[in-house]
């Protein structure tokens, strides 16, 4: 029969006053913190509410009243906005890994290629993206074109994937010059040929590793679909902006703006969540 004895292992007491010591330590610098924070805070709004306009400032921007009538009207944009964040970032990441991929091909059969994908990724990197969004949503009517659109909210989002795709192909092509040149090598003495040997070994190691820096580009996405208000598309900016030309009241800018910020805080979360999870594993040696 198998000899099956009851755990007895006990953790020494040296071991024991260590955990109590870490334990201590630990909800002594979450007091510490949560003290100083509260200070800092004290301080900050003592500073602001006995400034001398803060009155008319709180009447202008913290407007309860306004708040709570400028808030359904800020929601119904917003929802415009959430679509223009999931439809441009898919677009995004299909065009900048399309442009990355691009730029990696090899041999002079390519170069027409290659220098495209790079004068592209140049060229919308450098330009400011109001610049490109003032001079396609302005510019392509202008030229009427038949069959072209003058939705404002096709061209700002137009505007918006032609400068995230630049930032995004420069991300995952620093993903795939990551991956050692024996991965290559091992994958075509396999007999694979370099479109698989792409599709198959260095695309899924590349993608894994740019993820972090990925879901950073989309949050600065989700940001700046407030600024597809400048072609007169009505998302929550823009319904801020209606609602304050109306009354004269800003409380409708400050609500807009926490919105965004509420919903970029989960995002920035997911992502630093996401890092520490792929940085804990390679330390550990695991699959990167």
């Amino acid at each position: 029969m198998e000899d099956v004895r009851p755990d007895t292992y006990r953790p020494s007491e040296r071991r024991i006053e260590r955990e109590r010591y870490r334990r201590a330590r630990t909800r002594r610098a979450v007091t510490i913190g949560a003290v100083s924070s509260l200070a800092t805070a004290g301080l900050l709004v003592g500073l602001v509410v006995s400034s001398p306009g803060w009155q008319r400032t709180r009447e202008t921007f913290f407007n309860a009243h306004d708040a709570r009538a400028s808030l359904p009207k800020i929601l119904d944009g917003l929802w415009l906005n959430l679509q223009l964040m999931v439809v441009c970032g898919a677009v995004v990441l299909v065009l900048g890994l399309l442009l990355a991929v691009t730029r990696t091909l090899r041999g002079p059969v390519f170069f027409p290629l290659r220098a495209l994908a790079t004068a592209y990724v140049d060229f919308f990197r450098g330009l400011p993206l109001i610049i490109c969004l003032l001079g396609v949503v302005f510019g392509v009517p202008a030229l009427r074109l038949q069959g072209v659109t003058t939705d404002p909210v096709v061209l700002g989002g137009t505007a918006l994937v032609l400068t995230y795709s630049a930032y995004v192909a420069e991300v995952f092509r620093a993903g795939i010059d990551t991956v050692h040149p024996s991965q290559r090598a091992a994958a075509r003495s396999l007999g694979l040929s370099s479109a698989r040997t792409m599709r198959h070994v260095v695309l899924p190691q590349a993608v894994r590793r740019v993820v972090p820096p990925l879901l950073n580009d989309l949050v600065s996405l989700q940001k700046d679909t407030g600024l597809v208000s400048i072609a007169g598309a009505v998302d929550a900016v823009y319904a801020a902006q209606i609602y304050a030309g109306k009354t004269f009241n800003y409380t409708s800018y400050v609500v807009a703006g926490l919105i965004f910020v509420a919903l970029t805080i989960p995002m920035t979360r997911f992502t630093d969540w996401i890092t520490a999870r792929m940085n804990r594993r390679q330390s550990q040696g695991g699959t990167v």
